[in-house]
Order: C-alpha cells, then structure tokens, then sequence
C-alpha cells in the first residue's frame, strides 16, 4: 500500500489552484492532509469527499484553522478522532484510521511560536501523541505517524540550523522529545536511517525570499513506522516536485 501525506495550508487553497492531493498522487491508497483549514460542509461534495474515496475528518473548533484528514480507496475498519484531550483536539489535529491490525495517523503538531510562546502546548500535545501511540501498540497494532511534525530533528534537516538555533522548529525542548520519542518508542524514522548524510532534503520553504527554488527549507514533516512494520517498508521520500503548498509531500510504500 502507498501512503501520503501533505499539509495543504487550505484545502480549498489548492483546489483553486487545480492541485488536489488525489490528482498529484492517484497512486496513493491513503492520503493524510493536514491544515485542511475547513469544515467538510463547507465544502463541495467533490472536496468533502472525492469519487472513489472514504473521506475521514477531524475539523478545528475554529473556522479556518488547522484540521486533519485522511482519504482512502478502502473503507476503514474504525476511525479514530483526536488524542482524547479536548484541548488539543479542539484543534482537529489528530485522525486516525485503521485496517484490521494497520493504524495510519494524520497528525498536525502546534508550531511552538515565536520565543516559545506555545511550546508548553506543544511538549504537552507531543507526550499526549505518545500515550496514543503506546495504547495501540499495546493492542498489537502496527502504526505509521504521517504528518507535520513541526520539528527539524537534526543540524541536516534544515537550510540554516546555525541560525535557527532560538526558533520554533529547532528549539532544544523540540528536538530533544524527537530524540526521546525515536528512543523510547522506538518508532523508526527510516528516510533519515536510509540516506544519514543526504543534505537539502526539505519538505517546508518560507514563502519569502524565493526560499523553495533556493531550497532553503526544512524537513518538518515525517513518516514514522512501529518497530514492527520496519521490515514491511518497501520505499519512503518526498515528493517536491508537487507544488501548491509551502509543504511538500511525503510518502511511504508498505507491502
């Protein structure tokens, strides 16, 4: 199966521009968005949900704001709102779908914010990520997390770590829980693991400054894998070719 995922920045951004997810990769049998950024009522039936997909959708309390989805050719067996923490689940951060013993998430983690305004919510929604995540693993579930992750983990995964070093994305706090998180549960980030050395691997480029076709970006958004679904892996990377977003896709392929 082929799994994407894409942070939009508005789904109805990139309808206008004629740039749907399941037109940029038809070959996906999942596709996980977030900042969808809208209410599938809002929406034409053609966006809520496409032909020859099973729409799932976990909107943000406020209009215009965040919001996750996830699209598939195959109806899932349970879909999963939110972390079960209203204050992150207000937000429309989080869902999940499953098939049988697979659980695929959708995740959009809070941008910490300028000086760390937000980071507290943002260690806090992360630890409440772990406790998902470590209930299904105790249900003897296989999981990827796909999504925006709001963190460049390592010096290699951003443009200018030197000069991010006091940013949201890059502070100490945020890359320390990456670290903790890869460790202690030992989810596996294998594009990181299969090319270690490879530089100018971004998945995020500011708007300014003509940042994209410098490629002066970051890698914020991920797809991990349990421990247990590491050998199924059969391919994983990013997609920059597809615009519309000031986000790439990323996928993986699992057999």
């Amino acid at each position: 199966m082929y799994f994407g995922s894409w942070n939009v920045n508005g789904i109805r951004a990139v309808a206008r521009k004629e740039l749907l997810p399941w037109d940029m990769m038809p070959e996906a049998d999942v596709i996980c968005l977030q900042e969808t950024k809208a209410y599938p009522g809002q929406l034409p039936p053609e966006l809520a949900e496409p032909k020859g997909y099973h729409a799932s959708w976990c909107s943000a309390e406020k209009k215009g704001y965040s919001g996750t989805a996830i699209f598939s050719k195959e109806k899932p067996d349970e879909i999963i709102e939110g972390l079960g923490v209203k204050k992150y689940d207000a937000e429309g951060r989080v869902i999940a779908v499953r098939f049988g013993e697979l659980v695929v998430i959708s995740a959009y983690f809070p941008n910490s914010q300028e000086l760390g305004a937000r980071l507290d919510y943002k260690l806090g929604f992360c630890r409440a990520m772990e406790r998902f995540l470590k209930s299904q693993l105790e249900e003897g579930r296989q999981t990827i997390l796909m999504g925006d992750y709001n963190i460049a983990h390592q010096p290699i995964d951003l443009a200018r770590p030197k000069q991010n070093e006091k940013n949201p994305g890059y502070l100490p706090e945020e890359r320390q829980w990456m670290e903790k998180y890869l460790k202690k549960l030992d989810f596996r980030d294998l594009f990181r693991e299969q090319n270690p050395n490879l530089e100018g691997a971004y998945t995020w480029w500011s708007f300014r400054s003509g940042a994209r076709s410098r490629n002066v970006g970051w890698r914020l958004d991920y797809s991990t894998v349990s421990p247990s679904l590491s050998d199924r892996v059969q391919s994983i990377g990013h997609r920059p070719e597809i615009m519309g977003s000031d986000h790439c896709p990323v996928f993986i392929e699992v057999t």
